[in-house]
């Protein structure tokens, strides 16, 4: 009988794991697919700090709001994606002059880096909004040494000019993104529970295992 219980064992239990990785396999196909569409559909904005010292970081956020309203004044005419990322494409040095000047006006001269492509971000959290992991498109602004903690927002659908210091995206603001996104991508971001925030992680952990070649 333990013979019989041995041989028959070890293919059930292969089986099992085959099915099992099947399964996990599909999932994460689909769940992947669903996030590069919402990443296909927004445009970020990335600063990253010189240090994580109070005033480098003090000064990350007056970099912040100098290039915010600068952008702001930019994007009134702008009604797509790529229509912002072309503006921003084109104004690109007039945005590192914007954001240098707000260095030396706070009395440092850390120089400014500013690219515009695309990025992997982790899991991130907007007000009452979560972001699956994945690649955005952004554009990424390093103060300095650009060691310290960074600061994000969404440049396109309009999220950046709104203050989310309560936690709560506004209505009129989800309304925007909706209109960008499908209903079951919308949805999804817009579910800050724990049991999402819980699934992101899980295929941002799948991705990085893809990345380096441990689950093709």
């Amino acid at each position: 009988m333990k013979i019989y219980f041995k041989n028959t064992f070890k293919p059930v239990f292969i089986i099992f794991c085959l099915v099992f990785i099947y399964f996990l396999f599909c999932a994460y196909m689909y769940t992947n697919a669903t996030f590069v569409d919402i990443s296909n559909n927004i445009f970020r904005l990335h600063v990253i700090a010189n240090s994580d010292s109070k005033e480098d970081q003090l000064l990350k956020y007056h970099v912040r709001d100098s290039v915010i309203n600068y952008i702001q004044e930019l994007s009134n005419s702008s009604r797509s994606k790529e229509d912002l990322i072309k503006l921003v494409s084109k104004n690109k040095e007039n945005i590192q002059k914007v954001a240098q000047n707000a260095v030396y006006s706070y009395g440092f001269t850390y120089p400014i880096y500013i690219s515009i492509g695309n990025f992997f971000f982790p899991t991130k959290q907007y007000g009452d909004i979560s972001l699956p992991p994945g690649y955005y498109d952004a554009v990424r602004i390093e103060i300095g040494e650009a060691k310290g903690k960074n600061w994000w927002c969404v440049l396109f659908p309009p999220l950046c000019f709104i203050d989310v210091s309560s936690g709560i995206v506004p209505e009129s603001s989800k309304e925007i993104l909706k209109e960008n996104l499908s209903d079951d991508e919308f949805n999804l971001i817009c579910n800050s529970s724990e049991n999402i925030s819980f699934k992101f992680k899980i295929v941002e952990l799948l991705q990085n295992m893809s990345i380096n070649g441990i689950f093709m």
